[in-house]
């Protein structure tokens, strides 16, 4: 892969590869391993404290010289402090999801801050760039963790933003291999964020229950669940299984709620537990087979899309 884009531009990264920041998987261990091999690492403030995150940043600089950046879900109380602390740490690369993309855009732009969306459609696309964003990320349903109302899949709705905006394009959902990087730059996309694919390395900080469930996953392995209060793509288990009953006998928002409880992303992700756990990931489990280190995976990754790319044009 040799790629000279906005986003390697936008970033100072050699490959438009970029690691999702994930909760309880995105720590700075994985963060900085991506971006040794010249992606773009990203540590997931979303199951941390404002403290944590301060720590893990430290570290992340100790271990790797190269850009990497922090995902900061914006629905979260504390969601200015974790901006603060990104600031304060000089971190010149924020992602922002879930919420209104001005709400710091204008803030950590002032501090010469990168600023990267993620949505799930045309609609907030926009949004994201008349917040004055540098860059968004089109994440299709496929993708693990919560997911837009629509269900747009990642194939229809990367060309569509790419169509409706100026800024680059980074494709999410369903991206596991170099047949999927290649795929989503044939429709548009400047670059990609991958994220089931590397909460199976050995540098994630997901337990090796989560791992292993997402290495044997076969394709039908997902479902979306609580659409109601927000839907959300995981492995199945009992849990899971249960909480999709629940919806078909009619539960209201007040009893959903009360089934998902607090902490089960943690509870699955984290601590392994593989009847009660919220197990979030991608459909793209499926195609994943191999637990591997971050450097192994970018040499697999590389081979698989310059081969596909070999095909491609030999077709």
């Amino acid at each position: 892969m040799n790629i000279i884009n906005r986003i390697t531009d936008l970033f100072k990264i050699k490959y438009p590869i970029i690691q999702a920041g994930m909760v309880w998987v995105s720590g700075w261990r994985l963060a900085s391993a991506v971006s040794n091999c010249g992606g773009l690492g990203l540590i997931g403030s979303g199951s941390m404290k404002p403290e944590l995150l301060d720590e893990h940043i430290k570290k992340c600089k100790i271990a790797t010289q190269k850009p990497f950046g922090i995902n900061i879900p914006l629905m979260r109380k504390d969601a200015e402090e974790l901006v603060n602390v990104t600031i304060q740490n000089e971190v010149k690369i924020v992602f922002t999801s879930a919420g209104n993309p001005k709400t710091f855009t204008e803030k950590l732009k002032s501090k010469d801050v990168k600023v990267v969306h993620v949505v799930p459609s045309v609609k907030f696309a926009l949004k994201a760039e008349a917040a004055g964003c540098d860059a968004v990320v089109g994440e299709g349903v496929e993708a693990g963790g919560h997911n837009g109302a629509d269900e747009t899949t990642t194939i229809c709705l990367i060309p569509q933003i790419v169509d409706a905006v100026n800024i680059p394009v980074i494709a999410a959902g369903g991206i596991a291999d170099g047949r999927g990087i290649l795929a989503t730059f044939s429709l548009g996309a400047e670059g990609v964020q991958m994220g089931t694919r590397f909460a199976a390395t050995i540098e994630s900080s997901a337990h090796p229950n989560y791992k292993k469930y997402v290495v044997e996953a076969n394709d039908n392995d997902t479902i979306l669940a609580f659409k109601k209060i927000g839907l959300v793509r995981m492995l199945k288990n009992d849990f899971s299984i249960r909480s999709i009953i629940a919806e078909s006998e009619g539960w209201n928002e007040e009893q959903l709620k009360k089934l998902l409880g607090k902490k089960r992303e943690r509870l699955g992700i984290f601590e392994g537990n593989e009847i009660e756990g919220e197990m979030e990931a991608g459909q793209s489990s499926g195609l994943i087979k191999n637990l591997p280190t971050v450097n192994e995976l970018f040499e697999q990754l590389l081979s698989e899309f310059n081969s596909a790319k070999v095909t491609l044009f030999n077709y």
